[in-house]
C-alpha cells in the first residue's frame, strides 16, 4: 500500500502538487473512514499545520471534502472517490490559470509592440515588430483553442469522446 501511495505522490507532482500533499491524498484515499487533522498527522508524522495546509490545497482542487459524523466534533475529511472528477478539476484549474496568464501577457506584448511600431521610423525595426506581432497572434489563437479544450475537460464532455473505464 505504501508503495502505491508514494506512486500517487509522484504522479501528483506532475500537476504541481507537492509530494507531501500527494502522500496526504493517498493516506486519505486508502483510509476506511474520514480522518481528522490529528489522524493525518499521526499517519504521516507531519505537523498539524502541514496537514491543514495540505487539506486546504486538496479541498481547493476538489480532491478532498469535509464530512460529518455524529458524535465527532472535530473536522473530518475524506477524498473525492471519483478520480475522473478530481483529474478534470485539477487539470482544468491548473491549465486555465496558466493559459489565461499567457493570453493576457501576449495581449500586453502586442499592445507594447504596436506602440513602439507607431513611434519609430526605423523600417527594419518595424518589420521585426510586425513579425513578432504575427507570432504573438498565432500564440493567442493557440491559447484560445486550448481554452476550448480546457472547457471540454472541465465540463466533463471529454467523457463523450473518451469514456471512463468503469468496471
Amino acid at each position: 500500500m505504501e508503495t502505491f501511495i508514494q506512486s500517487i505522490a509522484k504522479n501528483m507532482n506532475l500537476y504541481g502538487i507537492t509530494s507531501s500533499v500527494g502522500r496526504l491524498y493517498g493516506v486519505l484515499y486508502f483510509s476506511d473512514q474520514p480522518m481528522t487533522l490529528d489522524d493525518m498527522r499521526d499517519a504521516l508524522e507531519m505537523s498539524k499545520t502541514s496537514m491543514s495546509t495540505g487539506v486546504r490545497a486538496l479541498s481547493d482542487m476538489k480532491m478532498v471534502e469535509s464530512t460529518f459524523k455524529k458524535g465527532i466534533r472535530k473536522d473530518l475529511y475524506k477524498t473525492e472517490e471519483d478520480w475522473y472528477k478530481s483529474f478534470t478539476s485539477l487539470f482544468g484549474n491548473r491549465w486555465r490559470q496558466h493559459t489565461e496568464t499567457n493570453i493576457e501577457e501576449a495581449e500586453e506584448a502586442i499592445e507594447e509592440l504596436e506602440t513602439i511600431c507607431k513611434n519609430t521610423n526605423d523600417e527594419m525595426l518595424k518589420e521585426k515588430i510586425i513579425n513578432d506581432i504575427e507570432r504573438l497572434q498565432y500564440a493567442q489563437n493557440y491559447y484560445e483553442w486550448l481554452m476550448k479544450f480546457i472547457q471540454v475537460i472541465e465540463s466533463g464532455k471529454i467523457f463523450d469522446y473518451i469514456p471512463k473505464n468503469i468496471d
